[in-house]
């Protein structure tokens, strides 16, 4: 029975162009997910990048979850959970993304209500802050006295 050959670790490490291709996106950006934390390399003889192969899916998940408004500190949270050296499984992604649902919902909300109020502020122009509903919903910084309140 033949044996199965395992590549020598220079050659099963991918290099930080191998894995921009893979990912369909430019090298600075494996830079930066690294300086955050969000990936890790190892350091050839020669000071070179290599990456493990399962940093490719890890970088589709950071991706993905960053398609749908994650940020980045809450990926990397998710992201420190899951053990090191594999790729993230499905059973790994349904996990995570549960997690996020339930901000992702109470964002959406936030966001119709929003929109909602938007189109009652219309007529208003904001010439009154004291009853703009997205500035001071119900004049409750008026309580405060004169002058300014909030700044976002």
């Amino acid at each position: 029975m033949p044996q199965s050959r395992q590549l020598p670790p220079y050659k099963q490490a991918l290099t930080v162009g191998d894995v921009a291709r893979r990912c369909g996106g430019p090298v600075s950006t494996l830079h930066f997910y690294e300086r955050q934390g969000l990936i890790t390399a190892a350091r050839s003889s020669g000071n070179q990048r290599r990456y493990r192969r399962d940093v490719v899916r890890r970088v589709a998940v950071i991706k993905t979850a960053q398609r749908v408004g994650i940020p980045l500190d809450a990926i990397g949270d998710a992201l420190a959970t899951l053990p090191e050296g594999r790729a993230p499984t499905a059973a790994d992604w349904a996990r995570l993304s549960a997690q996020w649902r339930a901000e992702l919902d109470a964002r959406i909300t936030r966001l119709t209500q929003l929109r909602d109020a938007l189109d009652g502020c219309i007529g208003c122009g904001c010439l009154s802050l004291a009853a703009c509903p997205l500035r001071n919903p119900d004049d409750v910084l008026g309580a405060d006295g004169p002058g300014p309140r909030r700044f976002e």
